[in-house]
């Protein structure tokens, strides 16, 4: 869809000028008018720079995905039509990358397009789980349904991901003010010090001489240790790229101490919110089951959901694999068996997922409280070093006069 530099006036002779999205130059003067605005000026600006750093910079993210989600699904439910809701919500739309998208998908739909093939096209922005489950809205008449139930799931995984980065600011802040202030004394003070000791001939302690080692390290060899660790992060980054890499790497969140269980509990929440909004959405079991373990994002538990598939493939219970799995907790298979008796399972799966949302904000809560007596102790350790390093020569050196 075509985008426009435009400068307008208002009602009070305030000219506003910028870079819009508009379907042909008539919709853009339209839509101005309606906001009793009159355009002075509309040119063409697809290939402007000013147009392509909008669009590299102001990329869509999940707050925005969310708010996009909950805006379509109330207007669908008030019976206005896909491709009119589509362009209020380009006007109501912030981000310029999300604004342009939603106008393509508003441009590609009113040609005719399915909504649901439309957004699949995108598959950066909208995940195999989002257009599934627009497809199913399509297929069986519930669209508005279906996007309630989206922007539902879409808020609850925005949540659950904000109270643990929330959780994590504090200890990462700490740590890394504590990191600089280490860089700066063992880069600026220590040498400074050690050259005034070493003036006096006095005896340094064995703390300020590993101190002063590993600051005469970094001063020497900073180039070579700042292109070691580019090195290793480029090479994690290869390592993670390969199946066994990603595989070892959720292993290993899996079983480390404390964080593990909240990984676990997280990974549960998203298997059995996702596949209960799929099998309320109508999507069948053994292509929800598909969904999922791409939506799960652990390479254990895709591997698990997907011998559970070839197994309900088989004719066999959705628990059948479950059972036997000893990251998956017991309740879990079990809970899946009472809702195949019943023929409830999105019930079923909503109550597990309520279960594990517990226990996830429990852990969050304790977490924060737990990491804050770490914290204190690492930095007790790394200052009583510092302090001792500094401080003790200085003092012995002192006594001798």
């Amino acid at each position: 869809m075509p985008i426009f530099r435009f400068k307008a006036r208002n009602k009070k002779g305030k000219i506003k000028s910028g870079i819009d999205i508009g379907l042909n130059e008539s919709e853009m003067i339209a839509r101005y008018s309606r906001h009793e605005m009159e355009m002075i000026s509309l040119v063409p600006a697809d290939d402007d720079l000013e147009t392509k750093i909008k669009l590299f910079v102001e990329r869509s993210n999940t707050k925005d995905l969310v708010i996009f989600s909950r805006q379509f699904s109330v207007m669908i439910s008030a019976n206005v039509p896909v491709v009119e809701c589509l362009m209020i919500l380009v006007e109501q739309t912030d981000n310029f990358s999300l604004k342009k998208m939603i106008a393509d998908i508003a441009f590609e739909v009113d040609a005719g397009s399915l909504l649901s093939d439309a957004f699949a096209k995108r598959p950066k922005v909208f995940s195999n789980f989002f257009v599934n489950i627009i497809r199913s809205g399509e297929t069986s008449g519930k669209l508005d349904e279906v996007l309630n139930y989206l922007a539902d799931e879409m808020e609850k995984n925005y949540d659950m991901t904000s109270k643990i980065k929330g959780a994590m600011i504090y200890p990462i802040f700490i740590l890394v003010g504590l990191l600089g202030v280490a860089i700066v004394l063992l880069v600026y003070v220590i040498p400074n010090l050690t050259s005034m000791l070493s003036e006096s001939g006095a005896q340094l302690p064995l703390s300020t001489r590993i101190v002063v080692a590993v600051s005469d390290f970094l001063i020497k060899y900073a180039v070579l240790i700042i292109i070691a660790v580019i090195g290793l992060v480029f090479l994690l980054k290869l390592y993670l790229k390969t199946y066994q890499g990603r595989r070892n790497v959720d292993y290993l969140k899996l079983h480390i101490p404390v964080f593990g269980s909240l990984f676990k509990y997280i990974y549960l929440m998203r298997f059995t919110r996702s596949l209960s909004t799929l099998l309320k959405g109508g999507v069948t079991i053994t292509k929800s089951l598909e969904i999922v373990s791409e939506v799960v994002n652990n390479t254990i538990y895709k591997e698990i959901i997907l011998a559970t598939l070839e197994s309900v493939n088989d004719g066999n219970p959705l628990s059948t694999v479950m059972e036997n799995e000893p990251t998956i907790p017991k309740m879990v298979p079990q809970m899946l068996s009472v809702g195949e008796r019943t023929g409830k399972i999105d019930v079923v799966l909503d109550k597990v997922t309520e279960f594990y949302g517990r226990e996830v904000d429990k852990m969050l809560a304790n977490l924060s409280s737990l990491m804050e007596p770490i914290i204190m102790v690492v930095m007790g350790v790394g200052v009583g070093i510092m302090v001792a390093a500094v401080i003790m020569p200085m003092y012995n050196m002192a006594s001798q006069f």
